[in-house]
Parts: C-alpha cells; structure tokens; sequence
C-alpha cells in the first residue's frame, strides 16, 4: 500500500470527531422532547430569562397558577392570540397556510403561529424569524401538545410570557407593573389591554397605553366574550 493511498484515506480521529459531533447534535436535538414531560410539575423558565440572567440584566417574576389568574385573562388572549388554541393539535396548518401565501415564504411569514408554538420557542429556542427556527418549532408543539393538557400548556405560557420593558415575565408581574394589583383582580379591560402589547411590551404599554393599544384593547375585549376556553376548565 502506498503511502498517497494511505493519506486518502480519512482518518480515524476525524471520524470519531465526526460520529462525536453527531451524537452531541441528537442529543440536543432530543432533550426538549425529554424535558416536556417534566413541565407537567415543573415550572420553567424561559430561553430570553436565561439569557438575561446571564447578562446580568433584571428578571421580574412570580409563577402564578391558572386558578390565581381572572379567568378573563386567558380567555381575552386565547381570543387574540390563537382562536383555535382547544381545537388544534398544537399547529394550525390553516393559519400557517395563509400566512405562508401572504408572505410567498415561511421565514418571512408573519402571523400563524399557535399559544403552543410561542411556548416552544420561548421555551427551547430563539427568537426572529427563519426557517430554521420554524422546522425546529412545529415537531416540538405538536409533542408538547400530545403531552400537555391544554390547560397546563396555556399556563406555562401566561408564566413565561414577557409583559413588560424591564424584564417583567408572566401575567403576575405585568399585572403588577400596569395596574398595581394581582392578576386574580383584573377586569375585561384590563385583560384586553395586558393582550394588546403582546408580543412586544417594549414598544406598546399596557401602564400607559397609547391609541393603537387601546383600539386593540377594544378589539381584544369584545372577542373575550365569545372566546373557546372549553379546553381550560379545571379537571
């Protein structure tokens, strides 16, 4: 054998390096579906508190459940958020559809994205928008729908959702931050306004809400009344 044969040949610590690679890459891929099951007891913490604990930046939150919540809350922003959250199996492929023909491609697709989607990324991945992400996101909500209760899902996200522009997680503490009450106190009005600044409350105010966040609000309120929440009644 000669030795130009032998160095064509690949060499056995890049393949090792390579099968290596490949099992750390599986076993990333493979840990949220793992960790799902745990959320039925536990509560997480979501990807954006881990990274501004890591930065040194302000983390605000108190981890409420379901039943010290007003029940208009979660009504209010199922109705503004994902109208189908109790008939959907974790994916709406109707809305994801139209926003894919809206935007001619879904890493710029706005819209269309379920309650139990927003909890997958906000729980294992990043935030923007890109294929990626996507692909990554829509097999892990169909999981965390098949393992969660709807109602333990909608939870989750109440509590990890960021509600306000210095680090306030959840609906206890953006209640607290807008209105300087509890979250078991809030009114329709309220509620509507707390759904209005989703998903960005460093650009809409719920303290101090400007027109748009009112009109929505407005919009938000009278959609709560007719809202599905079947799925949300306690066992």
């Amino acid at each position: 054998m000669t030795s130009e044969t032998q160095s064509r040949r690949p060499r056995p610590f890049f393949w090792r390096l390579a099968r290596l690679l490949a099992v750390v890459l599986l076993a990333v891929l493979l840990l949220p579906y793992l960790i799902v099951p745990l959320y039925r007891f536990v509560n997480p913490i979501s990807t954006l508190m881990v990274w501004r604990w890591a930065t040194g930046a302000r983390v605000v939150r108190v981890t409420v459940p379901l039943e010290r919540i007003a029940p208009v809350l979660p009504a209010t922003v199922v109705a503004s958020e994902d109208a189908r959250f109790c008939t959907h199996g974790g994916v709406d492929w109707g809305e994801i559809r139209d926003a894919i023909e809206e935007a001619d491609d879904l890493s710029e697709a706005r819209g269309g994205s379920t309650i139990t989607q927003q909890v997958a990324k906000n729980l294992f991945l990043w935030g923007g928008r890109s294929f990626v992400r996507k692909a990554l996101e829509l097999p892990l909500a169909l999981w965390i729908d098949l393992i969660l209760p709807k109602r333990r899902v909608l939870e989750i996200y109440l509590n990890i959702a960021e509600w306000g522009p210095n680090g306030q997680f959840g609906a206890e503490a953006g209640s607290r931050y807008a209105f300087g009450k509890p979250a078991r106190d809030l009114n329709s009005r309220e509620a509507a306004t707390l759904a209005a600044i989703l998903p960005n409350p460093h650009r809409r105010s719920a303290r101090t809400p400007g027109p748009a966040v009112r009109r929505l609000a407005g919009v938000y309120e009278t959609r709560a009344r007719s809202a599905d929440v079947s799925c949300l009644r306690a066992p």
